[in-house]
């Protein structure tokens, strides 16, 4: 049983089994020696506040940053050198497959989702989401499934099909360990809540939004997160389908992708792309959204062409679902079906070319701060370029019978997902961080790590693109010497390591922050033009003491304009009590019995799945006759808050 359910023998995963037990000793010592329980319990894993949750979002995406991290580290520590003995083949195999799976869904997905709950509701003039609870239920079902995958690098084993898990290596007799169950299980738990987050998203900005605030008065953040959680909507239920066919046949042999059985596997490849191109856009949508804000509020200009911004990015949203053939031209579909996709591929890359004339418009004679928000923003722009023309390179077809699989595709995806995800998800957080926590992030550190980052993420890529043309493949853990691409590989491992560096500069920015910041006394840390830079930093538990009245596009801006010009402000509405909902710690339970009830199933124990499944049906008939669940702040208790603010603030 140890045997199996540990796993023991290998070096690294010991060394990380007993990381994980001293790291989670210490942190219970650290919160009992504090008496922290009931402050970390209510004040956050029983939370239904956006903001709150919005920073957990981020700061488990950190945490699984560092662990994808390593992981590529490992990797290419593996690539440096011809017939390296540091990874077998088989953890090699695993290295890879949840280095992609928890960078893209447990790492940009809940960065993404943490920007949104800063965000969005700000920048609506919202005291808070459409549905506090779900949003709160969300979170936890993400970091259940996060951590249920996570598990498998020391319990049972982990998934070693690829980040995408093609049958037939990912069936039963391609995969016979519980690996795969993991990963489908950790996949399709957060997937719910990612369903749900996007759901609420839609609803919060279609509902919530303040009076006077219409569709095309709305920043263009709260823009790009439509178009990306309209997409959710849609492509979401086709992942949770397809991870539902691969479980049963995997667990009661339903042939859905096995070959012999009469099923086949080239319909789940169709089916995980028809989610997994879209999820691409998902993920880098926002990051557009950022970076427009970013730049009219750092070159201090109205954005540039706002319309046709808005027009690219739902027209993204929608070519996005038009795609997925093009990762698999090389499987024989026709010249006609290969053509259809080519074209579609290429039409994406027009919109995409609109917003980076649209911000460099912008930026054209605009009084540009070079504060660290934009610093990563004028850093995505070149990067974005490249990886835009090299994505147009794949989308020809005959071209693509070349690129195929090779390390010229891994330079393309990490080109675009590095230099747009989490370049763009890094000058989120730095941009809205004062708006989390009330002061900068330290500017110097801040710097050291930009740079690290940026010239480290060259010198590993781009001679990928050249080891692609090479010749030099994907998944493969060895080659021979007389290949030539030992010097290539050196490089590349290299720089790797550089970006590993700007990722601990920026640790150390923000322990060092933590402990010399500067409060940010204004609310207004970068003289912003949109709605939630109009109210206190960290923002009130209730967000805006009077709902805002908007009359134009950048308000806030506009705002501050109106009262330089002297013009007369309106008389204050008076305060009146403000409805909040109250916390829960049904969201939490519920994920503690998903966890019960997808461990039970990874491990094929019913005893264990089925009490797990009963606990959810419970916890939904809880919250169902759950009638006591909001609450009002009085006025007296709005207008202490508020006045603390201005106090603050002088």
């Amino acid at each position: 049983m140890f045997g199996t359910f540990f796993i023991t023998g290998d070096p690294l995963i010991l060394g990380a089994q007993v990381s994980i037990g001293l790291v989670s000793l210490a942190a219970i010592f650290i919160v009992t020696y504090f008496k922290k329980w009931k402050w970390l319990w209510t004040e956050w894993i029983t939370t239904v506040d956006h903001k709150k949750i919005g920073i957990m979002y981020i700061l488990a995406a950190i945490l699984m940053l560092f662990r994808g991290g390593v992981d590529a580290l490992l990797i290419r520590t593996q690539l440096a050198l011809p017939h390296l003995e540091f990874l077998h083949a088989g953890h090699y195999n695993a290295i890879f497959t949840t280095h992609g799976v928890i960078m893209i869904l447990f790492m940009a997905m809940p960065f993404m989702f943490g920007l949104f709950n800063i965000a969005v509701p700000l920048q609506i003039g919202a005291r808070d989401v459409a549905y506090p609870y779900l949003n709160s239920l969300s979170f936890w079902l993400f970091f259940i499934g996060a951590m249920l995958f996570n598990i498998s690098f020391v319990i049972g084993g982990s998934p070693d099909a690829g980040w995408l898990a093609y049958p037939p290596l990912s069936e039963l007799s391609g995969s016979p360990g519980i690996g795969q169950n993991f990963y489908i299980w950790g996949i399709q738990i957060s997937g719910i809540g990612s369903l749900a987050s996007g759901i609420n998203f839609v609803a919060t900005i279609l509902k919530m939004r303040a009076p006077g605030m219409k569709l095309m008065r709305m920043p263009m953040f709260t823009w790009s997160v439509l178009a990306s959680s309209l997409t959710i909507m849609f492509a979401f239920p086709i992942l949770t389908v397809t991870m539902a066919m691969l479980f049963l046949d995997r667990f009661l042999g339903a042939h859905f992708f096995t070959l012999d059985g009469g099923g086949n596997p080239m319909m789940y490849v169709n089916l995980i792309w028809m989610w997994g191109h879209p999820e691409v856009y998902i993920v880098i949508l926002p990051a557009f959204g950022i970076f427009s804000d970013i730049v009219s509020t750092f070159a201090k200009k109205k954005l540039f062409g706002y319309k046709s911004m808005v027009f690219a990015l739902m027209s993204i949203s929608i070519l996005s679902f038009f795609t997925w053939l093009h990762h698999f031209f090389t499987m024989g579909s026709g010249a006609d079906v290969n053509a259809f996709f080519a074209i579609t591929t290429m039409v994406i890359a027009i919109p995409t070319g609109v917003k980076v004339f649209n911000w460099l418009f912008t930026l054209y004679k605009g009084r540009i701060n070079f504060s660290q928000p934009m610093l990563w923003t004028i850093a995505f722009i070149p990067c974005f370029v490249i990886g835009g023309m090299t994505g147009v390179m794949l989308a020809v077809a005959p071209a693509d019978f070349q690129f195929h699989n090779s390390y010229f595709l891994i330079a393309h995806f990490h080109q675009v997902l590095i230099g747009g995800v989490v370049f763009g998800y890094f000058a989120g957080m730095y941009y809205w961080w004062p708006k989390m926590f009330g002061f900068k992030l330290d500017e110097k550190i801040g710097k050291w790590a930009f740079w690290f980052w940026n010239i480290g993420f060259y010198v590993c890529f781009m001679p990928q693109y050249a080891l692609g043309l090479m010749g030099m493949t994907r998944r493969f853990n060895n080659y021979d010497t007389d290949l030539g691409w030992l010097p290539l590989n050196i490089v590349s491992t290299v720089g790797a390591f550089i970006m590993g560096l700007g990722f601990l500069f920026q640790i150390w920015q923000i322990v060092y922050s933590l402990r010399n910041h500067k409060k940010e006394k204004t609310g207004d840390a970068w003289d912003g033009r949109s709605l939630e830079w109009s109210i206190p930093s960290p923002a009130p538990m209730y967000n805006f003491a009077r709902l805002p009245q908007v009359s134009s596009q950048d308000e806030w801006w506009e705002e501050k304009e109106r009262r330089a010009a002297g013009v007369p402000v309106e008389p204050a509405q008076p305060l009146e009590p403000i409805h909040m909902p109250k916390n829960s710690g049904i969201p939490f339970i519920a994920s503690i019995f998903w966890f019960i009830f997808g461990f039970g199933l990874v491990w094929d124990w019913l005893w264990m799945a089925i009490p797990g499944f009963i606990g959810i049906v419970v916890t939904l008939f809880a919250r169902s006759f759950s009638f006591d669940t909001d609450y009002y702040i009085p006025v007296d208790e709005v207008r202490r808050s508020e006045e603390a603010a201005l106090k603050g603030a002088k």
